[in-house]
């Protein structure tokens, strides 16, 4: 079994690696789950500006189409401290990157992706200033058999090519969605 801690020891080549030999997701599953995004390749300076820590969150689209999630902006307490979501003058969430979970299918992704599953943030209608909205990115179960701890991996979409970046991160089951913010 494949822990965090070891995905956070390693560099970029093995967890490529990890996400090449990964193993396919249940979308149903993971429905009405959220978990904790660890940042596994910014710089430590990086991380200091942006975040290291953050929350991705599923649910069922309630228009029919799949799965769909958001992240959600967490204040910074390390990966085992509470987990705050940062919010806007009137409480809400700070949310960010909607997407919708899609199979793969004929497409083709960069580096020997053949996964069964991606995140598409181009569909799920974030604002053109979201630079999500560019993003693509594979993701995968890291254990066989359980979903308890996924690796993802990030791709912009531009003029119709993937343009890989060497840019991965971890998430790690949480619990049940505690908040639902206004769909994107």
């Amino acid at each position: 079994m494949i822990t965090l801690d070891d995905l956070m020891g390693m560099d970029a080549k093995a967890l490529h690696g990890v996400l090449l030999n990964g193993h396919p997701l249940d979308p149903n599953a993971l429905a009405g789950n959220e978990y904790l995004g660890v940042d596994l390749s910014l710089p430590g300076f990086a991380r200091k500006l942006l975040w290291h820590t953050f929350r991705k969150t599923f649910v069922r689209d309630e228009r029919g189409n799949g799965v769909r999630g958001w992240n959600v902006r967490m204040e910074q307490h390390g990966i085992d401290g509470p987990r705050v979501p940062m919010r806007d003058r009137r409480g809400k969430a700070l949310t960010f990157g909607h997407y919708h979970v899609r199979e793969r299918g004929e497409a083709r992704f960069p580096r020997g992706y053949e996964g069964t599953h991606f995140l598409d943030y181009g569909a799920a209608g974030n604002p053109f200033f979201d630079l999500a909205r560019l993003g693509y990115t594979p993701l995968v179960a890291v254990n066989e058999g359980s979903q308890e701890l996924l690796l993802g991996w990030e791709l912009m979409r531009v003029s119709g090519l993937f343009v890989p970046l060497p840019l991965y991160w971890a998430l790690r089951y949480e619990g049940p969605v505690s908040e639902i913010p206004a769909r994107a």
